[in-house]
């Protein structure tokens, strides 16, 4: 070439120089047969080399201190590990389109130059044959996009943020529900209270309805107080007594279907002799009765009605079956309030109680082994029945301990303090199957006169009978069993005796012809006699 051809270099192993995008730094033989660049020079026609351009030679290049690398060449264009390294590139993005990032390939400010392994420039959004970005709004979902080399690693999503963990997810999921519950409570309660304070103050409109439950079945278990008052009720009758100087209200218990009805014999004891007994039935039927037989002894009583049809006779249990604590259900006419169920157990049993006493002789002390129990009695419930959990007849309610005067056989004012008294079924069914029968009652007897003024423990043998005769009746069940006069009687049948009245209890509880066993002590020595029952007959 002519003069503006320049002058090769010397040769050298290596061409140390920057490169550009796309070339690989290596050297390409010129025609002198030495290597040059085959970047910033170009083929001419003829082999020789044309610059392509100047080259602008460096103002000043420092040397390194050490040789050259002869096996490598630095990545960064200048030798020696004094240059600079490149600032971090973070890729652009064009929306819609994935950009590669750009290479640089000269000096820092440089423009990139395209070659053949170098970077593309990214075709133009406008270009028409390109489809046009769909979500211009919306963040790149490049996840290079939000790339960070420094920052710690973590899962990247689809947009190039950090994945939560499951614990994170569970935990937002939480707070979420609790916000909306806490949210839905809120509002439910604000507008409850708006609704109840309108209603409140204004009412619903209209006439104001209030809730009732509907109708329910009528039946009770038979076993409740309601199933045995239903069964019981029919078989219950209220008197009315009316004699010349006072008058009573009591109950009755329908025995058969003749119209025979058991009572307490002070119940009509004010009727007298020419008095008025009247007897009102649970279907509203009234009728007249009289009396068949009394006894004051068991102050128990028969009456008779007759006329009335559909008679329904109560059931008798049996007394000796009935045990402390058992369920009882009494049914009267406490102050003329006539089918009146009250509730209540078994408080005790063989309690003995006398009753009556207000004629001069005695005669008319009622003895009562009586059941005793505290379902609430009144004056009014005598007479009436004492039931067991199946509504059978267990006792015949006929005394009450008041508060006031210490007894009340139920004709007075007294009210009931829980202690209530009837006598056992077992009785009254002896004593009402003999007034039925024969219009009088058997007592069982010893065939001995007691001493009721002895003040000790247990009863004893007065030293003379009525009339200054014997205390002990000559050929009697007494005299039989070898009784004396000043024997002190402390048991019968193993069951301790504490006074002359509770012997009389205790005789009368069995039936004549009865066997006994009494415990004695004479002499201050104790011993056992058997004893069989006699008999007597009062009007």
């Amino acid at each position: 070439m002519n003069d503006g051809t320049p002058k090769p270099r010397p040769t050298k192993s290596k061409w140390w120089g920057r490169g550009r995008a796309g070339d690989s730094g290596a050297m390409t033989p010129g025609a002198d047969g030495a290597e040059s660049p085959t970047s910033g020079v170009a083929a001419d026609v003829d082999g020789d080399l044309e610059p392509a351009s100047p080259i602008p030679a460096p103002a000043h290049r420092p040397e390194p201190l050490h040789d050259p690398d002869p096996h490598s060449t630095p990545p960064y264009g200048q030798p020696g590990p004094w240059a600079p390294a490149p600032p971090v590139q973070h890729p652009t993005v064009t929306s819609g389109y994935d950009v590669a990032p750009q290479v640089l390939t000269g000096a820092p400010g440089a423009p990139v130059a395209g070659g053949a392994g170098g970077a593309q420039t990214p075709p133009s959004p406008s270009d028409p044959d390109l489809d046009p970005d769909p979500h211009p709004d919306l963040p790149a979902t490049n996840p290079w996009h939000r790339y960070d080399p420094w920052a710690t690693p973590a899962p990247l999503q689809q947009n190039g943020a950090p994945a939560l963990t499951h614990q994170q997810r569970r935990n937002r999921a939480r707070k979420r529900l609790a916000a909306s519950a806490l949210g839905i409570a809120l509002l439910s309660g604000g507008v409850g209270g708006v609704v109840g304070a309108y209603i409140e103050r204004d009412g619903a409109g209209g006439d104001i309805v209030l809730s009732q439950a509907g109708e329910e079945a009528s039946g009770r278990a038979p076993d409740s107080v309601a199933g045995i008052a239903a069964r019981a009720l029919p078989s219950v009758v209220t008197l009315h007594v009316t004699g010349d100087e006072e008058s009573g209200t009591g109950t009755g218990i329908v025995l058969d279907t003749r119209g025979h009805i058991l009572t307490n014999n002070h119940v009509v004891q004010p009727a007298g002799s020419d008095g008025e007994i009247s007897v009102s039935f649970s279907g509203g039927q009234t009728a007249r009765a009289k009396v068949v037989g009394h006894d004051s002894g068991y102050d128990l009583a028969v009456v008779q009605v007759s006329g009335v049809r559909g008679l329904r006779p109560m059931p008798l249990g049996n007394s000796d079956n009935v045990r402390v604590g058992d369920p009882v259900v009494a049914i009267g006419a406490p102050f003329d309030l006539d089918n009146t169920v009250t509730s209540g157990i078994i408080s005790a049993k063989d309690r003995p109680i006398t009753a009556g006493g207000d004629a001069a002789d005695g005669s008319d002390v009622s003895y009562v082994d009586a059941l005793q129990t505290d379902a609430p009695i009144n004056p009014g419930n005598s007479g009436g029945p004492l039931l067991d959990s199946q509504a059978r007849l267990v006792g015949i309610n006929s005394a009450i301990r008041s508060a006031d005067d210490g007894t009340d056989t139920g004709d007075g004012q007294a009210g009931s303090i829980g202690l209530g008294f009837a006598i056992p079924v077992n009785q009254a069914k002896r004593v009402a199957e003999e007034l039925i029968n024969t219009g009088k009652a058997t007592h069982p007897v010893i065939g001995v006169t007691l001493d009721m003024d002895y003040t000790g423990d247990g009863a004893r043998v007065a030293a003379k009978g009525s009339g200054d005769g014997p205390a002990v009746t000559a050929g009697g069940p007494g005299a039989k069993a070898g009784l004396k006069a000043g024997d002190i009687i402390t048991g019968v049948d193993g069951e301790r005796v504490h006074s002359g009245d509770e012997l009389i209890v205790r005789t009368r509880a069995h039936r004549p012809g009865d066997q006994l066993r009494l415990t004695l002590r004479r002499d201050g020595k104790d011993m056992t006699v058997s004893l069989v029952l006699g008999s007597s007959t009062t009007g």
